[in-house]
């Protein structure tokens, strides 16, 4: 069966939240996450699209296996970490659609599933008259970083050609355990923000 791209809304995410669980903990493993990843954080986490009126979860699946998914949904919505940065610095919160995570098994990669994730949140969020910017935030890490792999490419690139840019005084905290620690520790996560031309209403 061919590759699907479908979104997933309330009680379909539900449905699928232990297949979400296994690939967020699978792909954050690896840099610059880190993410060591326990069941049940990830059940809260799905939680919040679940019971969030506009979410959207735009999966791609593989016969009947989520290989990738990715998040959005009103930044009013989101969880007050990413909510925070934005209203300390005089945003309006109702115009902004907020990005999740984008995880995708590696030899799904390189086969431009990335760019339809960017493509079908965009067009979710766009649905929704009020909203000029979408955003998302990634973990910031050191470039001497001990378990940084050799050759290792941030996605900036990739980001900027979507239309993206860095905003350095937008800054999300986040706690988890990485891997090989014994307890939380604090990471910060920088924005990026696309801003979209909107037509006046008729």
């Amino acid at each position: 069966m061919a590759l699907r791209i479908v979104r997933l809304r309330g009680s379909e995410i539900l449905a699928r939240q232990d297949d979400l669980a296994r690939l967020r903990i699978e792909v954050f493993r690896d840099f610059p996450y880190l993410y060591e990843g326990s069941r049940e954080y990830e059940a809260a986490y799905i939680r919040t699209y679940v019971e969030a009126r506009d979410s959207v979860l735009v999966a791609a699946i593989d016969g009947d296996r989520i290989v990738g998914a990715s998040t959005a949904l009103p930044m009013a919505e989101a969880m007050e970490e990413c909510i925070r940065p934005f209203a300390e610095n005089g945003y309006d919160i109702a115009r902004i659609f907020y990005f999740g995570e984008s995880v995708l098994l590696k030899p799904y990669r390189g086969q431009g599933i990335g760019v339809r994730f960017f493509a079908e949140r965009e067009a979710a969020a766009l649905a929704h008259p009020q909203v000029e910017i979408t955003a998302f935030c990634a973990v910031e890490r050191p470039s001497d970083h001990p378990m940084r792999p050799a050759g290792y490419v941030p996605l900036d690139a990739f980001w900027a050609r979507r239309g993206y840019a860095k905003h350095r005084e937008l800054v999300a905290r986040f706690h988890w355990r990485d891997l090989g620690e014994r307890e939380e520790s604090t990471k910060p996560l920088s924005f990026w923000l696309k801003r979209h031309e909107r037509r006046p209403q008729a």
